[in-house]
């Protein structure tokens, strides 16, 4: 029997398809994103879950739970993203800017499991160069296999006769089918050599790691449906031109999304960053105007910043805004709150805001933290470097509560700190918990240079 063929038009873009070719894609609304793709369909396939079992319908009292039991990488930072180490049978997907370090992660995560046959899918980089990579790591392991591949059809040959107990391919985007007539990396290779991986390590519960490129605007190239077939997915995120990387979750089918990993990288490698506060926050003996603290929490997890301001007289005419970390709309806000509520006359000042060590904060925590290193650079007054700061400031200029009081404040203790400023709404919280750091509560931000300055 001929095998059937159909000639559709795929987005580049979003994924969607069309029967014939349009200039503007329905879904997504971009121009000349619409490819001809064609696709051909096998005469017979059979039918599975997607488990390889037959589909019956099962009373849900009778189902059995059994507890994953996980294969620990050997990355402890990386466990905790994913909420205890590998679940067998899971596809995870890590995503990343091009020099992030996604292929140095996997790589790690490839020697570190001594125990644990490993084949790295080389799609990007023959195995010269991961020799070379591996070297410059100095980490070796008997159980690492290379496989230099991009057909899938070949690939999973290899894999099935080689029994592998992870695979490791780096990257899905290089990976192709000889059944679909589109170049590699378009939207139907990628969900077509993604839903082959998906099966193979369902059926043979065997975790997958695929790495996967991103586009300008931040989001994972390929289909939508890449992330939703997926059990787990990874954003190794950082800037290029600072060494800190934080490795987050925002799908995870066996843990939580809350966690996230913090990696410093070097010229060996990735390496954990186990306590962030410490490192994040400078050591300098001398004290300098336009520094305060922040106690902040990404995910679950506490740590502590320096922010950084700097004010100073516009010479050019117009104030300039500045912001590295924050939001630059956020800063302009607190900026305008000091000015109307505070009484402070920044409309004419040029303001420079950094978060050190090149993180980005999204915690609205960080407000009161940020107001302080203002006022500090503008008055040019020194705060206590014994001193951090956690609250919300509204647009009202009142200090609101933050969530995880207690946490924030055991952070600040744990790394000898002597005062922490806070909402005086979060005293209802920790009203029966006696700390050894001194509590400053305020409620209005017109008290906040009072209490930092006297």
């Amino acid at each position: 029997m001929a095998v059937k063929s159909k000639t559709i038009y795929v987005c580049q873009n979003c994924g969607a398809e069309s029967s014939k070719w349009l200039g503007k894609c329905n879904n997504c609304g971009q121009w000349n994103t619409l490819q001809e793709e064609i696709l051909r369909k096998e005469p017979t396939r059979l039918a599975s879950s997607a488990l390889g079992k037959a589909s019956n319908p099962i009373l849900l009292d009778e189902i059995s739970i059994d507890e994953h039991v996980r294969i620990l990488t050997g990355i402890n930072e990386l466990d905790r993203t994913l909420g205890g180490g590998l679940v067998p049978g899971s596809v995870v997907l890590i995503g990343g800017e091009p020099g992030v370090g996604k292929s140095t992660l996997a790589l790690q995560l490839a020697l570190s499991l001594k125990k644990n046959k490993t084949i790295y899918i080389a799609g990007e980089e023959s195995a010269e160069q991961i020799k070379l990579r591996a070297t410059r790591l100095n980490l070796k392991s008997d159980q690492c296999y290379i496989l230099a591949e991009t057909c899938i059809e070949n690939i999973i040959t290899s894999v099935e006769q080689f029994s592998p107990q992870l695979i490791i391919c780096d990257s899905i985007q290089t990976v192709f089918s000889e059944a679909i007539e589109s170049s590699p990396g378009s939207v139907s290779q990628i969900r077509e050599c993604t839903s082959r991986l998906v099966h193979f390590a369902k059926t043979t519960q065997t975790p997958v790691v695929l790495i996967g490129h991103i586009v300008k605007d931040g989001s994972l190239a390929g289909p939508k449906v890449l992330e939703h077939i997926v059990d787990t997915v990874l954003l190794f995120e950082g800037e290029r031109h600072f060494s800190y990387r934080i490795l987050r979750a925002t799908k995870n089918r066996f843990g939580s999304t809350s966690e996230l990993g913090i990696f410093e990288m070097l010229g060996t490698g990735l390496k954990e960053v186990t306590n962030p506060s410490e490192i994040l926050l400078s050591h300098n003996e001398s004290r300098l105007s336009g520094i305060a603290v922040a106690a902040t929490i990404n995910g679950i997890r506490p740590y502590l910043v320096e922010c950084q301001a700097l004010v100073s007289s516009a010479v050019y005419g117009t104030p300039q805004r500045s912001a590295n970390g924050i939001d630059l709309r956020r800063l302009n806000m607190l900026l305008a709150v000091l000015e109307k509520r505070a009484g402070f006359r920044l409309g004419s000042k040029d303001v420079f805001f950094n978060i050190a060590g090149g993180l980005k904060i999204d915690d609205p925590a960080s407000d009161l933290a940020v107001a302080a290193s203002v006022l500090s650079s503008n008055a040019d007054l020194t705060i206590n470097p014994k001193t951090c700061l956690t609250g919300e400031i509204s647009l009202s200029g009142e200090i609101r509560p933050v969530q995880r009081i207690e946490q924030r404040i055991a952070e600040a203790e744990k790394l000898g700190f002597e005062q922490i400023v806070i909402s005086k709404y979060n005293q209802k919280s920790i009203k029966n918990i006696k700390y050894k750091i001194e509590i400053v509560s305020l409620a209005k931000l017109e008290h906040l240079p009072k209490a930092l300055f006297g």
